[in-house]
């Protein structure tokens, strides 16, 4: 019986490590069939036509035949094309893109389709692009990152509601202050608390999710916050999504406060 064969797959490679000598495995998240496992046989040799090609934060267009019983295994590369739009981003920008990187390995299970995200994740990976390459968007990569934060755990089920409490249901005063908390989602700010937004912040956050442009919307409302909002939701989500992670901590973050202190 003939292997089946995907083609023409859009996809972003999001890590690569050696398999052997000459071959890579490859983790990837593509568009109709998720975070998807691919072995590139010959990808190290000096003569692959994969070399230039399988890089992380690229657009690209892979084949491949699905190995053993075609779900949650290894499948063999085909071939890969680099889709075109856009250069590697470079600096700030392709730390945060490995970030987010980073993020999909540790919280999508593979071959879980969430088409939605990942046409968010190549949008985003388009602004990551221009930053620092044409000096452009700079102050846009926060927002885009607190935007992708959101929509990932959305869409996996891991953010509650925004315009109420988690445990109560209680609707949220616009006034008072509010924390989003691994343990019980969202409730009242303590004085303990390092960071909290309004109701009236955390309810205009909900409103952008729910529009039909989600990434556009929620990208809008946070980059038209004002800074200390901004920095306040960052300090939530990043406890949020360590928490789901788990042990140990990002490597990305890891590198990025290492690079803080030099």
């Amino acid at each position: 019986m003939a292997a089946r064969r995907i083609a023409d797959e859009p996809a972003y490679v999001l890590h690569s490590y050696d398999w052997s000598e000459s071959s890579l495995i490859l983790e990837t998240f593509t568009r109709h069939y998720g975070r998807v496992a691919l072995v590139a046989k010959g990808a190290k040799k000096p003569t692959s036509n994969f070399r230039p090609v399988l890089l992380p934060l690229q657009p690209l267009r892979v084949t491949y035949t699905l190995g053993g019983e075609g779900h949650g295994e290894i499948h063999a590369l085909k071939g890969a094309e680099w889709a075109g739009g856009h250069v590697m981003p470079t600096g700030d920008a392709l730390l945060s893109g490995l970030y987010l990187n980073e993020l999909l390995l540790r919280l999508l299970a593979r071959e879980d389709t969430h088409a939605p995200l990942f046409d968010t994740y190549a949008g985003v990976v388009r602004v990551l692009a221009t930053v620092d390459h044409e000096g452009e968007h700079g102050d846009a990569l926060e927002p885009v990152l607190r935007s992708f934060e959101l929509l990932l755990l959305r869409e996996i089920g891991l953010l509650p509601g925004l315009d109420a409490e988690t445990s109560t249901l209680a609707s949220l005063h616009a006034a008072a202050r509010y924390a989003l908390v691994p343990e019980a989602g969202l409730r009242p700010a303590l004085p303990t608390d390092r960071a909290a937004l309004s109701g009236g912040q955390w309810l205009a956050l909900q409103g952008a999710l729910d529009e039909p442009a989600r990434y556009t919307a929620t990208l809008r409302a946070i980059a038209t916050a004002e800074a200390p909002v901004a920095a306040d939701l960052k300090t939530q989500l990043r406890a949020l999504l360590q928490y789901h992670c788990g042990s140990p901590l990002l490597r990305t973050r890891q590198l990025m406060m290492d690079l803080q202190k030099l």
